[in-house]
């Protein structure tokens, strides 16, 4: 189905900096996001995140994959080629792409929360089906592309909408928001070189496909060194 036209921004905050050239192209997705890795000198420490303890928990929008074998068949082989790297790779009922983060646990009460769930309902956009091709990264992590960004910009731009409604907004605006599924995190600062060389020839391997039928509202959490969630509301799309 035609995704409503979304117009994103450059921002040396996000990663890549630059949208691709087009939205819907897998292939053209791919090598942006590949040319954007490539260019990496310096890999920095993903876990190093002010304000994050173990006692941390958050809400966030995301989008989890616990009955996709073949997206977690292609993380594991990604994983296990990039073992002697030491990342830390993310464990199969991991695998997620992040959306939004609607706040605090501390900070929200679940009235406020449901307030968000019921705005969110109706302006879900429809399901939809994406590619997860391999293989990337940014700064802090080794990561699949998914393409086409369209209907994901347009779930990301409906959840926003829902949060206004209760006066609170994403990190980042759609207009910086830039999909994808992690595999691996970094967890020291490194050269980037060495892992670029590894994960070129992964690039090869076969994309597969993701049925995005519902979106999740989780509290989230880490985990030595992984993230973890609880399920506070599953919505079913379109």
């Amino acid at each position: 189905m035609p995704w409503p036209h979304m117009q994103l921004s450059a921002d040396p905050a996000a990663f890549p900096a630059h949208p691709p050239a087009d939205l819907s192209d897998p292939a053209v997705i791919a090598a942006h996001d590949q040319a954007a890795f490539d260019a990496v000198e310096t890999m920095v420490d993903h876990w190093d995140r002010p304000g994050w303890t173990a006692q941390t928990r958050a809400y966030y929008w995301m989008l989890t994959f616990p009955d996709s074998p073949a997206v977690e068949d292609l993380a594991l082989r990604c994983q296990q080629h990039l073992a002697p790297l030491d990342m830390d790779p993310v464990p199969a009922d991991g695998l997620h792409i992040t959306l939004a983060r609607v706040g605090s646990t501390s900070a929200l009460p679940l009235s406020l929360l449901d307030d968000v769930i019921s705005a969110a309902t109706p302006l879900l956009p429809a399901a939809s089906r994406l590619r997860a091709v391999p293989l990337a990264g940014s700064r802090g992590a080794v990561r699949l592309t998914v393409a086409p960004w369209g209907p994901v910009l347009a779930l990301h731009a409906a959840l926003s909408e829902s949060m206004a409604a209760s006066g609170l907004a994403p990190r980042k605006p759609t207009a910086l928001f830039r999909p994808h599924l992690s595999l691996a995190y970094n967890n020291r600062p490194r050269p980037a070189a060495p892992v670029i060389k590894a994960v070129t020839p992964l690039r090869g391997l076969a994309p597969v496909d993701l049925d995005v039928r519902d979106v999740q509202l989780v509290e989230l959490r880490r985990e030595d060194r992984a993230y973890r969630w609880d399920v506070v509301k599953s919505l079913p799309l379109g």
